[in-house]
């Protein structure tokens, strides 16, 4: 519950501050998000599962925004950045999917 209340707060902060992102940062952005998602998303599943530990979540959340921004980082650096920036996509983007469908499995015993 208390990591829903802090995303819903965020959220409202963002609407209404609108920060402006640094264009240094902006490749990034996209890739922090969607891996900040797979955390939340595999938070919620833990807590219908009853193992939910905020720990847990938080050394996640932020290890995977770190991980996958390193990542394009590298890329970047490389000069592969587009390419490794969508094996990042694709790996937490079927880890997404792969919570929502047992969380949608889960409220719908389906």
């Amino acid at each position: 519950m208390i990591p829903a209340i802090g995303l819903l707060v965020g959220i409202v902060v963002g609407l209404l501050l609108h920060p402006a992102v640094p264009l240094w940062l902006q490749p990034y952005l996209p890739i922090a998000v969607i891996a900040a998602l797979d955390a939340v998303f595999g938070g919620v599943r833990a807590v219908l599962d009853g193992i939910f530990v905020d720990r847990v979540f938080v050394v996640s959340f932020l290890s995977n925004v770190v991980v996958a921004a390193f990542i394009v980082f590298l890329g970047d650096q490389l000069g592969v950045g587009t390419q490794l920036s969508t094996g990042v996509v694709v790996v937490l983007g079927i880890r997404i999917f792969s919570n929502v469908a047992s969380i949608r499995r889960h409220l719908f015993k389906a």
